[in-house]
């Protein structure tokens, strides 16, 4: 395995278009974007997914992300919303194992598609598929 591109852009040893930075977290440029504009929330400590964040991290990265659509909608990119995206795990379509959140900027006709394949689940199942979530949250440490 090889070095993790994140964390050699926050050590200084890779090339980045930063947006944003503070002690906890680095926004940057994504380097192959889905829109102009589309950030990367990146946490500055090394950590492969969102279970792995303590709260202050993740406190840091909705704040960086609040800011940074804020600033893409008022910088000259005139972006008409702003999708947040986080994929966690490889089925998740995570690529880069160190935790990161895309902000990418929409524009009418922008091309970008995000689908589903849903279907509705009965109440029951529902309930079912709850209960074994609150089950394991309540084990969490």
């Amino acid at each position: 395995m090889g070095a993790c591109i994140f964390c050699e852009i926050i050590a200084g040893r890779a090339e980045a278009s930063v947006v944003h930075d503070d002690d906890r977290v680095v926004a940057i440029l994504d380097r192959n974007p889905a829109t102009a504009g589309h950030v990367l929330v990146i946490p500055r400590v090394h950590m492969a997914g969102l279970a792995d964040a303590d709260d202050a991290t993740g406190t840091a990265i909705w704040r960086a992300a609040r800011l940074v659509s804020g600033a893409l909608r008022a910088s000259g990119l005139r972006c008409d919303g702003v999708r947040l995206s986080l994929a966690d795990g490889e089925a998740a379509g995570q690529d880069v194992f160190h935790l990161h959140l895309h902000l990418v900027p929409r524009y009418p006709g922008d091309g970008v598609v995000v689908t589903a394949d849903r279907k509705r689940r009965p109440r029951e199942v529902l309930d079912q598929d709850a209960a074994l979530i609150r089950q394991a949250l309540r084990a969490a440490p």
